[in-house]
Order: C-alpha cells, then structure tokens, then sequence
C-alpha cells in the first residue's frame, strides 16, 4: 500500500511530474523510431541471416539495441558510437595536459569535452555506418536491393542520424526528465525484450518440450537469485568513520560530531561492462574489412579473440576490472577527499591526516574496486555461457583432451553453450536493475526534498513544514 502511495506522490508534484512524463515521452520516441527500417534492405532476407548468427555476438549487442539490429532500423548503431566517443575522450584525459584542465574548469569545461564527445560521436558512427553498408553488399544473399554507391551513401545519412538524434534524446532526458538519459536507452532496450524472452520460455518448455518444467522453474529461481544478488552487492558500501573536532567560529561551536565516509562495491556500476563490451567489438567490425579478411595473419589474430574465445572472456574480464579502476578514480580522488576533510577538522580515529588518510582511503578502495570487478565479470559470463558457451577446445595443446574430458562428463554445453537467446541473463540483469535503482534513489530524493516520504523503507520523510504541492 506505501508503495502505492509513493508512486502516487510523484504525480502530485508538478515539477517531477513533467520530468517523469517528459522521459516517458522521449523514451517512446526511441522506441517508435526503432520501428523505421533502413532504406534498401530486404528485411525478411537479413533476418534469415541474423537468426543464423543469433547465437553469436550479434545477437548479444542486439539485446542492448532493443532489437533495432536484427531489424536493422535506422537506430541500429544505437548508442554505442556515444559511449564509446566518450571511453575515448576519457582515456585521453588521462594523457592529455589541454582536456585535464579543461576538465577541472567545472561546468565550461564540462561543456567543451560533451561538444567534443557529440563531434567523435558524429565521425564514429560514420566510420560504422560505411562500414556496415559494404558489409551488407558484399554479404549478397539478396539483403541490399539495389547495391552500389546511392546505397552506401543512403545507409551512411540514415544510420549516422539515427545514432546522432538518440544521442540527443538521451541528454534531454539527462538534462529535463528523470535518470541518466544514455543509460535509460539501454535499459529499454533490454526490457522490450522481456515478452519475446518469456515467450521463448514457454514455447521450449510446453511447446517443443526442450526443457521439463524443473528447468523452468530452475531458470526462473536463478533469476530471482541474480537480481537479489544485484541488489545486495549494488547497495553495499563500506563506511569509513570520520570524526570531526570541534572548532570555534566567531560566536558559535561548530563540529565534534561522527560521521561516515560511504564507499561504494561497485562505485562504476554499469559503466566498465558498457565500456569493456565497446572497445572488444572494435576487432569484430575490423573483421568485415576486406583487407582484414585478405589477411591470413589478421584473419586468424581475430579469430582467436572473436566472441566465445577463452581469450576473448580473459581480455573482458581485463578490460571491466581495468575500467572499474579507470572509473573510480575519476569520480573519486583520495588526496583531494583527505585534504578537504583535514580542512574542516575531520580525520579518521586511528590515522593521522593529510597523507597517511589518503592512502588509507586508497588501500580500503582498492580492494573493493576488485571485489566489484570481480562481481561484474561474474555477472557477464552467465549469459556468454548461456548463448555460445567458452570454447576450451580451440585451445592450443590441451584442446582436445578438454573436448574429450567434457563429452564424457556430458558437460559440451559449457563449450558449445545452450544455443538460447538469454535476454535477462548477468550482463542484461546487471544494467535493468541497476539503472531502476538509480532512477528510483532520484525520483525518491526529489520526494523527501518536497517532503514526501521515499519508495524504501529507509528513506524516510523530511520532518518539518507542509510542501506547498
């Protein structure tokens, strides 16, 4: 009934209730443009193709684009070019000196780097976009109608404005609706998913009688089990008590009260699993390159690191715990957080101030940025096992020994995997519940400022006087 009531208070007030209706609306924007198919493509020709490679890591990113790629609709691009646009620019704040002091300028600064992102993002999605329409033309098997230049240049114009106008909705929702705009994308691609995912579901356990009813309700449970396990490691913290010494200012006492410093396990959230599957599908696009595929040397390089590789899942799991610590440390900066504590009195019981306390800080974030790496590469490899399986017996030496070790176990699934489309496997889980979560803390933090009570029950309500809504 209190949960009832709280939804019911966002529409009492004004001001959230037009942000809450404004990403709604924008959302249903996406979702309608996502209906458009690109000009020159015979759809029911590519969808024979794509259920051929729906095992594989198209159908996997085709999951994130809410099924924009195996209908190849304008917003097919969706918002990867964004994303990674934005890896890239990151990465070269690191290194170079003109974009670090541009990002400490504040807001203008802020500015010049997200119009330098939407330029990247432009050049990116040309980049895809070209090299999707000759892809699709050397494909032949009668996808492109009419093959040759107007359709290259047609297939450029439509996907580069698709992926430029959804670039655009989600900061609109960022900036006058409710949540992180780019991520509520996602999100709702993935959860369009959710009816075609439980009709699979029923068709192979009561139709085609693939799986008995235990699997069902093993599968089932197994998700519930996820999603409890998302929520617990989302919401854990590690507290750091600071005590505050008190201080005397001009007439007034102020300080000697205990507080805590929250650290968060998975301080990135979803950001490594979306920047690590980016920069991995660079060497699948490079694949399609006919001088890739001219290329024996190139050709086989790619093939070892291609989707369902052992080396593959190595470099993913590198690449979400490296940008865990990529992440961390620019949203946190333990030098900066122990200065500004030493200058209001604060400290921590048992550590000296200043250096000692960053480091302090430093060590305790290290070991929890790779407890939640950890937990992220987990997470991922559930659906990977699921749809393509790990393929130990490409391995050099021991591939074949492992191929005959688990035909005898009659444990082949885990090489060969399930062949099923996992729509709400570890990766899809991760990003529906840990984007509801934050939508939620926001809707719930602009209640309690109104003085409304929260959707959890420790959220509270504001004591204090009437809102005037």
């Amino acid at each position: 009934m209190r949960l009832f009531e709280s939804f019911a208070n966002i529409f009492r007030v004004p001001d959230l209730r037009k942000r809450v209706a404004f990403m709604l609306g924008l959302l249903a924007v996406y979702r309608l443009g996502g209906q458009i198919p690109t000009p020159g493509i015979n759809i029911q020709r590519w969808q024979e193709f794509f259920s051929s490679q729906s095992g594989s890591i198209f159908g996997f990113f085709d999951m994130f684009a809410g099924g924009n790629i195996r209908k190849l609709t304008i917003f097919a691009l969706g918002i990867m070019p964004y994303i990674t646009a934005s890896i890239i620019l990151q990465l070269l704040t690191v290194v170079v000196p003109t974009l670090e002091k541009l990002q400490k300028e504040g807001e203008l600064g802020r500015r010049k780097i997200t119009q330098w992102t939407r330029y990247l993002t432009v050049i990116l999605s040309v980049i895809q976009s070209t090299t999707i329409a000759f892809s699709l033309q050397s494909m032949g098997q009668g996808v492109v109608i009419n093959p040759g230049m107007g359709f290259v240049l047609l297939t450029v114009l439509s996907l580069t404005t698709g992926s430029a106008f959804i670039m655009w909705l989600g900061e609109q929702i960022s900036e006058r609706g409710v949540g992180n705009g780019m991520s509520l994308i996602i999100f709702t691609g993935i959860v369009v998913g959710l009816p075609r995912a439980i009709q699979n579901i029923y068709y192979n356990t009561f139709v085609t009688h693939e799986w008995n009813p235990l699997q069902m309700i093993v599968i089932i449970a197994a998700m519930v089990g996820v999603v409890a396990f998302i929520v617990l490691v989302e919401r854990g913290e590690r507290r750091i008590p600071v005590q505050y010494a008190k201080r005397v200012v001009g007439r007034r006492v102020m300080g000697g009260q205990s507080t805590h410093m929250p650290l968060k396990v998975n301080a990135g959230g979803v950001i490594p699993v979306i920047f690590a599957s980016s920069i991995l599908a660079f060497p699948q696009q490079l694949g399609s390159f006919p001088f890739v595929k001219n290329s024996v040397w190139l050709s086989s390089t790619l093939a070892i690191i291609r989707f369902g590789e052992p080396l593959y899942y190595v470099m993913f799991v590198a690449a979400i715990i490296f940008f865990c610590f990529f992440y961390v440390s620019i949203i946190f900066n333990p030098n900066e957080a122990a200065d500004n504590m030493r200058k209001y009195g604060g400290f921590v019981p048992g550590i000296r101030p200043g250096r000692n306390t960053a480091d302090y800080m430093n060590q305790i974030l290290t070991k929890i940025t790779v407890v939640g790496g950890l937990y992220l590469s987990i997470l991922c490899l559930i659906p990977d096992l699921m749809i393509s399986g790990i393929k130990l017996q490409h391995l050099a030496l021991v591939g074949n020994w492992i191929d005959r070790v688990f035909t005898n176990l009659h444990l082949r699934f885990l090489l060969e995997g399930l062949n099923v489309q996992f729509y709400f496997g570890g990766t899809s889980l991760l990003i529906v519940v840990g984007v509801a979560m934050d939508t939620i803390n926001q809707i719930e933090a602009q209640l309690i400022m109104r003085h409304y009570e929260g959707f959890t029950p420790r959220s509270g309500r504001i004591r204090g006087r009437r809102s005037s809504f």
